[in-house]
């Protein structure tokens, strides 16, 4: 589905996390899950910035979390946390590796 690797360095780099290169994506996930439940408990603040920051809308949040009641939220987030920064990991690759045969295109 993803680079795991790509998506650790993006993590690291954007949210200066130390996350360890390596893991398997199952790892990641469940890295991300106990974080995100962490702040579920203890800073709920510090959860929503990152939603915002990582581009998740609530509506996708409350959604997910009443078609799957019975799911681990931490895990659901961690799965909107890694697809969204997959997502934009390859808009910013197909930009990058666009045809810019002139500035009028681009425009």
């Amino acid at each position: 589905m993803y680079d795991t690797e790509q998506l650790i360095q993006e993590l690291n780099g954007s949210f200066g996390w130390e996350l360890a290169r390596g893991l398997r994506p199952e790892e990641l996930e469940e890295l991300l899950a106990e974080n995100l439940n962490r702040w579920i408990l203890t800073d709920f603040n510090a959860l929503l910035q990152f939603l915002y920051r990582i581009d998740i809308s609530e509506t996708r949040v409350r959604s997910l979390l009443k078609e799957e009641p019975n799911e681990d939220a931490g895990r659901l987030l961690a799965k909107l946390v890694l697809e969204r920064q997959w997502q934009k990991m390859q808009t910013r690759q197909q930009f990058r590796s666009g045809d810019a045969s002139s500035d009028e295109e681009r425009w």
